[in-house]
């Protein structure tokens, strides 16, 4: 494989025979391997176990698992979106052909935008921009589609200021690149490539993160038709619709069903329906101190965050990251006991009880040191009243010892008498 892969277009699943994601995406890249193949399609799909062949997959900069790779002459592209048998297909696909795809006729060109929500097509002949295109497309290719068309190719609604140009048809209508106001071709086009109005879920944020843009989103319940809800939603539209010109460049709009992945991502639970404003780059988020009843309410809201005015929560700093480690602990320990009650109590019953016994056994050892201690203090204190003070049978011989010592000066004095008186 590694000798002969620049003769052939691969996509490669590296996983790891432990990795329980791996296993999960295994029967989806079955269907993957089966369909493009029976489709005809260039690409060979494939699979490597990352853990036995590490040298090729650290040549590739696999760094986790399961790593999708599209390999094609000597660069490797990266699939970053959902694991679905569908997203997979159509990245490979796009990946796999040509780099800047041309529409030759105003057929083709309605077609092609039927198909897509978001396409960039760049019109006009050779120039610096048109080099600049292809560098981006070869860059961004794994996220959207680069064409290339004529002026007369393009609707008749389309009226451009100049050509050579580069533009973005999404939203039911279209947007021409102005390099003095938009900047970067790069970075306008990493901007453009979502719509002005997501359906927002965990994934979808994280892309979002590499526009730099704020994220207004409408936390709904999609199952719920009440007036609430709906009417939050229609704001957003609205203000995505409406107010582009004004918002576009730092506010990406959308909705999302359900608070479970917000409040993990805040660390609170927010009531729903409500709306919020994230700051990807550094995790801070934004709530309305009041009420968002109409358009003009949530126009207020963003302008307020624009100039500073609105009061910023979260962030990335140390205290944060604290309260992050002590959530994901305690987010871990309840889902593992309400999943399963009695793996949670022996993942951490047993742990707990081997410390309990531990301490226990040390607390019950520094007693009985004391009292040993405390009961040879009290001997060797005996032992020096003895020594100093002798023995009872020791007192009782000295005390006769006195009295032999009497006894006999007596018995001397009584024979000195006795001999005078003879």
């Amino acid at each position: 494989f590694k000798e002969n892969r620049k003769d052939d277009i691969w996509l490669v699943d590296f996983y790891a025979p432990w990795c329980g994601h791996c296993k999960k995406l295994e029967p989806v890249w079955n269907e993957v391997g089966t369909e493009m193949r029976n489709m005809g399609s260039p690409v060979k799909v494939g699979k490597m176990d990352a853990t036995s062949f590490s040298s090729i997959a650290s040549e590739f900069g696999v760094r986790g698992y399961p790593t999708i790779k599209l390999l094609k002459g000597d660069l490797a592209y990266n699939y970053r979106g959902p694991r679905t048998k569908d997203d997979i297909i159509e990245f490979a696909n796009r990946v796999a052909g040509p780099l800047i795809r041309p529409l030759p006729s105003q057929h083709m060109f309605e077609h092609v935008q039927k198909r897509h929500r978001v396409l960039f097509v760049y019109v006009g002949g050779e120039s610096p921009l048109k080099e600049k295109y292809i560098e981006v497309a070869s860059e961004l290719i794994v996220y959207t589609y680069f064409f290339s068309a004529s002026e007369d190719v393009l609707p008749e609604y389309v009226i451009l200021p100049e050509l050579p140009a580069v533009m973005v048809f999404k939203d039911g209508t279209y947007f021409v690149y102005d390099e003095y106001e938009d900047g970067d071709l790069s970075s306008w086009i990493n901007r453009e490539r979502f719509q002005g109005y997501l359906h927002v879920d965990g994934f979808t944020l994280y892309e979002l993160g590499d526009t730099g843009k704020l994220v207004a989103i409408a936390v709904i319940d999609d199952k719920n038709s009440s007036v609430e809800h709906t009417r939050l939603k229609s704001i957003i539209q609205e203000v995505a619709r409406d107010y582009r010109d004004h918002f576009h460049r730092d506010f990406q709009f959308g909705h999302m069903d359900g608070n479970d992945y917000i409040n993990s991502l805040l660390m609170d639970d927010l009531t729903i329906p409500t709306i919020v404003v994230l700051n990807t780059s550094n995790q801070q988020y934004f709530l309305p101190d009041r009420h968002i009843e109409s358009t003009e309410d949530m126009v207020q809201f963003i302008n307020n965050i624009l100039d500073g005015t609105a009061e910023a929560q979260g962030g990335d700093g140390l205290l944060q990251r604290i309260k992050r480690i002590i959530y994901d602990a305690k987010s871990t320990i309840v889902s593992v006991f309400k999943s399963s009650p009695l793996l949670g109590c022996f993942l951490f019953g047993l742990p707990l009880g081997v410390i309990s016994i531990m301490c226990y056994g040390i607390c019950t050892a520094d007693t009985e040191g004391e009292v040993f201690e405390h009961e040879g203090a009290k001997k060797e204190s005996g032992d020096r009243e003895l020594t100093d003070e002798g023995s009872e049978e020791e007192q009782e011989e000295e005390k006769n010892g006195k009295y032999t010592e009497l006894s006999d000066g007596e018995l001397k004095q009584k024979d000195i008498m006795e001999k005078k008186k003879d």
